[in-house]
């Protein structure tokens, strides 16, 4: 190597460790050009086994050659280390100075830089690399066996997260070969530190073995779980697992001798046995049946430390969630239980669900229930400190699978699994707990009795669909939680906290409507009272939102509750602190403007008004917090339905907000944009008028349509209300450059998205523009007009697609046929298998229009294309003249279909609405239904031009007999009364009859 470049690599490692930002800036820089030099990381190497240099250097190097394997060690990476390169680096990475390293954190990054390299090169292009490995742990030195160790460890982690067949067939071998040896080698080492606590041993020497006994007890584990297809069909593996829990139960023993040696050998022999259950989590997931065995000594195991005195002496938290979670897992493991009314022929199902029966009696499942709430649902002296100092945390929800990592989600869950199991053992008991409760109440100085109703209330909350038939949640509430809400005692704050749990929990699963007022009411009081608890406060927001997402919700019975609510969250949304709790309250605002909808407007707008006044406040806040300006701008949405309006004095600033957060140059965007564009849209829908600050907002349509389709459907939506509030000043700016995009997407698009433009394009030439721009609509989407002629011509689109692509066409022809023929012209263009003759293109156009037009099912649709049919006929083209026949045939099809007979025995078309009524929406079949169909505010502006368009619509503004009636006259006259009756012979007798019933010919 060139000392040189060695010297310089060096010296910028130097630099790049400088606290100076001035020089360590331009290194970090020149390191990361160099990443795909050549030699690079073989400079790294020497840097790295040279323990002469400063450890931070070192440290760097480690971590820069780490992240080059990451992302340059694949063969087809860009700037791929070579092949040679990658051999010199794997021959001097397992050195004497590697496993000789003296700093343990250099030491774990060497490992994991080693397992990357491993999870691409071994054993293929690295087949020395795990027998290398077993040597040195071999070793005299316990160094050099510890290091070893660790650089094994995550090797076999890498390998084992592999999850391709011939990868777990490659690690099952590694397992084969090497499982006795470690599993000999973790045996020694654990008797050695097992025996050094009791022995009263040096701390230096217990912690040496216990180290290494933690390593091999990480390799055995993935081994153990990875390795096998069956566990139980390797004798070292069984072996292993039937010490699992005698080990656990020494080294808990052996842990309180510790106390007092220091915290690491504590915190190190804490590691050890929470591993020792991680073994047996793992088996039991993976390989439940190798686990059946277990099962007895296992439910023996968490029984006694988690549920006796005894054990809970010895135990720790982070334990006693391992041990319960292995017992939920067992109780949960389908494999274990029978199949319901089918015979079992596994003995092994029979011998788990046997074992779970006898070691879980009835006496033994009470004790559970009842040690369970006595012992680990009340609130520790930790949660009432948190609950003082910190109520927000407090009362925030864990959630996910949070029941795996801390301890009460974890009893939690293991009570209702419990009482999933044995309702019928439990409930009586748990109803017997509750009744006693209701003998002797708890007086509000008597904190240990609060907080022991405190935890049988949360266990009845937990167990309420179980005991659906056991507790009468009507006179509980009336006789007993109401009165608790009323009582102000600070002690009691634990009890009112629950009594809204407990209504928000119930109110679906056993309360009768007539009760609802009074619940509302009874959690709108903590919600209003100025002195209440934060905590009490929260849990009642959250327990209102529970009732009303509720299957059995009735608006009627809110609607008196619903300003006094909005009023109340409002208090609370100023009063919270931290971003996540306004973020809460901002959902329960949701909820309640979106299901009472109207009503918040008919009332005045009870709390809306000032929750409007402070949303800019709080934006302003959230500056750094994008979930809640997120969840800001959905409460924004359902308050500007709600109200039906947008006040003048806030639209500036949610123009802005819009504008803001619909700019994809501004990163908040990937948060902000979806509930951005539902505010869009709803701004859009309560406009009169179409003010220049919303006309200059339009501009931010084309980049999201640019970006993908993800966001199709809201744009289009937004287009859509565009184009019914000013479309003239849409189509001569935005509108007309997303239109243009929206053809050129056409050809990528699915199915959903090709009617999504298409209906879009039909609205640009529905609605109705000023005399000196009468076409701008068909200027528009002139290039999609060209586009669905062409397809049509290939005639293979879905009918759904072909329904809303003749549709086009017929509003087209309506408008003008002078320019539906020059489009035809056009579309010619080119096409060289019909020689570029427009009049080849129509007559195709129109056969496959006539063959196909029975596959529009919508009858709307249906009409439109047979009058677009009947305006062809009186524009003098031969094309059309030919195809006479099958265009009666088509007429008189829709005409059977729309007309319908009187009283009086005459015929009228039963589309056209009659004079006062309200015509349907122009847009049937569309995706997006509810947005036109006045979902909660029926006389938004935006409704009321929706009306107007529907009342033009063809379909039911024009009659189609007289149309055609009047569409043959005038072929007649045209054509000759000759000509026309020769017409009229080529067309199918039985075709002739049935038009004749509605027009005479």
């Amino acid at each position: 190597m060139d000392p040189n470049i060695y010297a310089l690599v060096l010296d910028t490692l130097n630099r790049a460790t400088s606290q100076d930002t001035e020089v360590l800036k331009p290194a970090e820089k020149k390191l990361q050009e160099w990443e795909t030099e050549p030699g690079f990381y073989s400079v790294l190497l020497n840097v790295l086994t040279n323990h002469s240099i400063d450890v931070n250097v070192r440290w760097l190097a480690v971590m820069c050659f780490k992240n080059g394997v990451e992302r340059y060690w694949r063969r087809n990476a860009p700037h791929a280390i070579t092949d040679d390169e990658k051999h010199k680096l794997r021959q001097g990475i397992l050195t004497s100075p590697v496993l000789n390293e003296p700093v343990t954190q250099i030491a774990t990054q060497q490992a994991v830089l080693i397992s990357k390299i491993a999870r691409f090169d071994c054993p293929n292009n690295w087949p020395n690399l795990v027998p290398d490995l077993i040597c040195a742990l071999k070793a005299p030195q316990p160094l050099v066996q510890h290091r070893s160790l660790l650089i094994f460890h995550h090797v076999v982690k890498a390998l084992a997260s592999k999850r391709l067949v011939g990868d777990r067939r490659t690690f099952s071998e590694l397992t084969n070969s090497v499982y006795p040896f470690i599993l000999q080698l973790w045996h020694e080492n654990t008797q050695v530190f097992l025996r050094n606590i009791q022995e009263g041993a040096a701390t230096d020497l217990i912690t040496e073995h216990l180290e290494k006994a933690l390593l091999c007890l990480r390799i055995l584990r993935k081994l153990t779980v990875f390795g096998f297809k069956n566990a139980h069909d390797s004798e070292d593996a069984v072996a292993f697992l039937n010490v699992v829990f005698d080990r656990a139960k020494t080294s808990l023993e052996c842990r309180k001798l510790l106390k007092g040696r220091g915290i690491y050998p504590l915190e190190l022999c804490e590691k050890f046995i929470i591993h020792l259950t991680k073994v047996a989590l793992g088996v039991l997931c993976f390989h439940p049946f190798s686990y059946v065995p277990l099962i007895r000594p296992s439910l023996e195991f968490a029984l006694f430390y988690c549920f006796t005195e005894q054990g809970m002496s010895l135990i720790y938290e982070r334990f006693t969630i391992q041990c319960l979670n292995i017992l939920k897992t067992i109780l949960q493991c389908v494999e274990y239980k029978l199949p319901k009314g089918e015979a079992v022929n596994d003995p092994l199902v029979l011998q788990a669900h046997q074992v779970k029966q006898e070691v879980l009696d009835e006496r033994t499942v009470c004790h559970m229930c009842r040690h369970l709430v006595a012992h680990y649902f009340p609130l520790s002296g930790d949660d009432l400190a948190l609950w003082d100092a910190e109520p927000e945390s407090f009362a925030t929800d864990e959630a996910g699978e949070s029941w795996k990592y801390s301890l009460r989600p974890c009893t939690e869950s293991v009570f209702m699994e419990l009482f999933r199991l044995h309702r019928t053992t439990l409930a009586p008991e748990l109803v017997r707990m509750l009744g006693a409760l209701q003998q002797s109440p708890a007086a509000p100085d008597d904190l240990p009795a609060i907080l022991n109703k405190d935890a049988v209330y949360n266990a009845v909350g937990l167990a309420a669909f179980e005991l659906y038939d056991d507790v009468d949640f009507d006179e509980w509430f009336t006789n007993v939680l109401s009165q608790e809400l009323k009582i102000k005692d600070n002690n009691y704050r634990i009890i009112r906290r629950r009594v809204c749990q407990l209504i928000g929990t119930w109110s679906s699963v056993r309360a009768s409507q007539a009760l609802r007022p009074a619940m509302y009411a009874a959690l709108l009081e903590p919600l209003s009272r100025k002195d209440e608890d934060p905590a009490v406060k929260l849990a009642a927001a959250k327990a209102l939102r529970s009732t009303i997402d509720d299957f059995s919700f009735d608006v009627d019975v809110f609607a008196p509750f619903a300003p006094h609510a909005l009023a109340a969250l409002y208090d609370l949304l100023v009063e919270s602190e931290e971003c996540d709790t306004k973020m809460h309250v901002l959902h329960v605002v949701s909820y309640v403007t979106e299901r009472c909808g109207a009503r918040v407007a008919r009332d005045g707008g009870g709390g809306a008004g000032p929750l409007f006044a402070y949303l800019p406040q709080l934006w302003h806040h959230a500056a750094h917090h994008h979930m809640l300006r997120a969840a800001a701008l959905a409460a924004i949405v359902h308050l500007v339905k709600a109200l039906g309006e947008c006040a003048p004095s806030m639209r500036p600033w949610i123009l802005s907000v819009v504008n803001e957060s619909t700019k994809l140059s501004e990163p908040a965007h990937v948060y902000l944009l979806e509930d951005a564009l539902e505010l869009w849209l709803a701004i859009l829908e309560t406009s009169h008028s179409a003010d220049p600050a919303m006309l200059q907002l339009a501009d931010n349509l084309y980049p999201i349509l640019e970006q993908s389709t993800e966001h199709l459907r809201i744009v289009v939506y937004i287009m859509q209300a565009y184009t019914l509030l000013c479309p003239e000043e849409f189509f001569l700016g935005a509108g007309a450059k997303c239109m243009s995009l929206l053809d050129d997407m056409l050809s990528d698009m699915r199915t959903e998205g090709v009617i999504a433009a298409l209906k879009m394009a039909e609205i640009a030439i529905s609605v109705t523009y000023p005399e000196r721009n009468a076409f701008l609509g068909v200027k528009v989407i002139w290039p999609i007009l060209i586009h669905v002629i062409r397809r049509i011509l290939e005639g293979d689109d879905l009918p759904m697609v072909l329904s809303v692509q003749l549709c086009l066409l017929s509003r087209v022809i309506l408008l003008s046929s002078d320019l539906f023929y020059k489009a035809v012209q056009e579309a010619a263009n080119g096409l060289t298998e019909y020689d570029s003759d427009p009049a080849k293109v129509l007559n195709k156009v129109l056969h496959v229009w006539t063959e196909k037009m029975n596959l529009v099912t919508q009858v709307e649709r249906w009409k439109v294309v047979g009058l677009g049919l009947a305006a062809l006929l009186t524009t003098q083209n031969a094309t059309v003249l030919q195809r006479f026949p099958a265009i009666l045939l088509n007429l008189t099809e829709v005409l059977n279909d729309v007309m319908k007979t009187e009283d009086n025995g005459t015929y009228v078309d039963g589309l056209v609405a009659p004079p006062g009524s309200r015509p349907a929406s122009p847009l049937e079949g569309r995706g997006g239904a509810a947005r036109w169909a006045g979902g909660g505010n029926e006389d938004t502006p935006h409704e009321q031009r929706r009306r107007r368009l529907a009342a033009a619509h063809p379909a039911h503004a024009v009659d189609l007999r007289l149309v055609t009636h009047h569409q043959l006259e005038t072929l007649k006259n045209q054509v000759g009364v000759e000509t026309f009756e020769r017409l009229v012979q080529l067309t199918d007798p039985d075709t002739l009859k049935q038009i004749r019933e509605y027009i005479p010919l």
